[in-house]
């Protein structure tokens, strides 16, 4: 078994998407929508003008790992003069190869892309599962995020 990285292209949605799905109802999620068109319709758009990258962990041409960093923008504020975010999601490993690295290196890669972009921050809303590898990376809590669901 030799891991391969490389970015993901429209040619992956379907599968990257099937991933996307399998690791939020993993997470807990519960609402019964058929979220597959509307992914599919932000994927290409945001992959198009820039604004989304993600790399995959490839065991021969099987995609086993994925990982998501949406580019926003925000006014500027003292932990983020740039203003620009990176908004990290999509991170899931195929159970079967999970435990071996894989996630650290598709993390490693799209902090990378956010520092490119000129990002001054990375955000995530990170699974139970999830914490120990981002702190173990340097994530740190921010006890004040919030959200209202509209």
């Amino acid at each position: 078994m030799e891991i391969t990285y490389r970015k993901l292209t429209e040619a992956d949605l379907d599968t990257f998407i099937s991933m996307r799905i399998t690791q939020l109802r993993e997470e807990g999620a519960t609402e019964d929508i058929d979220l597959m068109p509307a992914l599919q319709d932000f994927y290409k758009r945001h992959m198009a003008d820039g604004t989304f990258v993600s790399w995959l962990a490839l065991d021969g041409d099987k995609i086993i790992g994925t990982s998501g960093m949406s580019f926003v923008e925000k006014p500027p504020y003292f932990g983020c003069p740039s203003g620009k975010l990176g908004l990290l999601s999509s991170m899931f490993t195929d159970p079967n190869y999970r435990r071996m690295g894989i996630a650290k290196e598709l993390l490693h890669r799209v902090v990378e892309e956010a520092r490119v972009y000129g990002c001054g921050a990375v955000h995530i809303t990170a699974s139970d599962m999830g914490v120990k590898l981002y702190t173990a990376y340097g994530f740190t809590h921010n006890g004040n995020f919030m959200q209202y669901k509209l």
